[in-house]
């Protein structure tokens, strides 16, 4: 499979953490690409790392995921639980496959889940 310029082959697949931006009190956590056992760790250290500064809220944006698999969300649920007040982890922007696996998990039903970062960092908590 090509991404880009890269193949999977060659072991060369985008990082899944994109970036990482403070907006006031908030945390926004830019993932991309394909979210799946292979890289749940690097997501996981950064989600992690988020939480532990504490923010107001931190705001994942999944705009840019391609995939994600049942590790990823596994990744979400746990980076969740890190926070002391839950409903502060907050999911922006899925695209139609992302929302649909949050959907067939259930998952939808517990994350605060927004059509834009902008919404969900002015959502009431």
């Amino acid at each position: 499979m090509v991404v880009g310029n890269r193949t999977e082959a060659d072991g060369l697949r985008e990082p899944p953490v994109a970036g990482v931006e403070r907006v006031g009190d908030a945390v926004v956590v830019r993932l991309t690409g394909e979210l799946d056992l292979y890289n749940a760790h690097e997501v996981r250290n950064a989600l992690v790392e988020q939480a532990a500064g504490e923010p107001a809220r931190v705001v994942v944006d999944l705009s840019g995921v391609e995939f994600i698999d049942s590790t990823a969300l596994g990744v979400l649920i746990e980076a969740r639980t890190k926070l002391a007040n839950r409903r502060a982890f907050l999911l922006a922007a899925p695209a139609v496959e992302t929302r649909r696996a949050l959907e067939i998990s259930g998952l939808d039903r517990h994350f605060g889940l927004h059509d834009s970062v902008d919404d969900a960092l002015g959502a009431k908590l």
